[in-house]
């Protein structure tokens, strides 16, 4: 790692979906350091630094004993604030902790705060519409891509790519033809697009067949990506039959959703890519849910691919100095919020 770190610290990031954690310790790497996540035998989930104070071993490799993580290389047991708490024919009480994160299960995720657990603000976990709402589905996955993290936010705060990387699916030339609005609102930074009277694209058609409604039909269509720090970004997208008011169709005039975007850096030049979509149409359909996740997964898959040898390039050839355009200020503007949080952070005293 640089000196320069390129993320903030004091903030909640996804660190695995909870059907992930289990009494098998997991090992993740977050923010540039290796943790492992483990459940007691209450639910609840512990995190620790994946290093045995002993002799150094991954302590992920190890397993959960009455709720201590044992190291697999010589059974050395620590607790779930990383105190030592036994060892076979050895005295370890007066060994020093070694470093305990604040966690939260929250919306089917487990979230880490990388900064010391005492500053650790639950206040600060995001607000999620559509979780643990009846009136929303959703369905996700996850992805490890070979890249920095800001390179996949820029990525999703300008979706004209779409046209080009997604185009048997969700791409279509009229989101090159449409300006795009970039705005900062109080936490968020906002880009938006609207294209009135176009030809649904094929996932919009397959949407609009599953809610009951004409699929070949003449729509309005969204696309609004939010911003927030850390690193995650929403996106509200939908159709809606032409003349029926856009956005705000009534419900039965159109579909949309949420696209979910949790981006938790790993290191410099990697993330876990947390990915999803929750929507208000056919909700009880899990066969729907189904289909929408592998579609989804499909398309993100074309993202990954992109975004890792775009890496490639610019670790090849790190002196080129990139272009920007209008379609990029989402991006430029997410990455000044996070310079910010960053440079907030530094100049607190420790």
């Amino acid at each position: 790692m640089t000196s320069t770190p390129i993320w903030p610290r004091k903030a909640w990031y996804v660190a695995a979906r909870a059907e992930e954690v289990s009494d098998k310790p997991l090992g993740r790497r977050i923010c540039g350091e290796a943790m492992v996540f483990y459940r007691r035998a209450d639910g609840s989930v512990a995190a620790l630094e994946d290093f045995c104070p002993h002799r150094g071993a991954p302590l992920s490799l190890g397993f959960v004993r009455d709720d201590a993580l044992v190291c697999g290389y010589h059974g050395l047991a620590l607790g779930c604030k990383g105190q030592a708490l036994q060892m076979p024919g050895q005295k370890v009480g007066g060994f020093p902790p070694i470093r305990s994160y604040a966690v939260l299960e929250r919306h089917g995720f487990v979230w880490v705060w990388p900064a010391d657990a005492e500053t650790a603000d639950p206040a600060a976990m995001p607000h999620l519409e559509w979780a643990d709402n009846p009136a929303w589905a959703y369905g996700g996955g996850y992805y490890h891509i070979a890249c920095d993290y800001r390179l996949m936010i820029d990525n999703l705060m300008d979706l004209t790519h779409e046209t080009y990387v997604h185009s048997t699916s969700i791409g279509q030339k009229e989101i090159d033809e449409t300006p795009v609005k970039t705005r900062r609102e109080g936490a968020e930074v906002i880009t938006s697009r609207t294209m009135d009277r176009v030809a649904a694209p094929p996932f919009w058609r397959m949407a609009l067949g599953a809610a009951g409604l004409p699929q070949d039909a003449v729509v309005d269509r969204w696309q609004i990506c939010r911003f927030s720090l850390p690193s995650h970004v929403m996106i509200e997208v939908g159709v809606a039959l032409a003349g029926e008011g856009g956005y705000d169709a009534p419900l039965d005039r159109k579909v949309s959703s949420w696209v979910v975007d949790f981006i938790t850096p790993e290191t410099e030049t990697s993330h876990h890519y947390f990915w999803g979509m929750a929507r208000r149409f056919k909700v009880e359909d899990a066969a729907l849910t189904d289909s929408i996740r592998q579609g989804q997964g499909t398309i993100f898959g074309e993202d990954l691919a992109m975004l890792e040898q775009q890496q490639a390039n610019l670790l090849h050839w790190p002196e080129r100095r990139l272009l920007l355009l209008n379609i990029d200020a989402g991006g430029a503007r997410a990455r000044q919020m996070i310079d910010a949080a960053i440079a907030e952070e530094a100049a607190v005293p420790a």
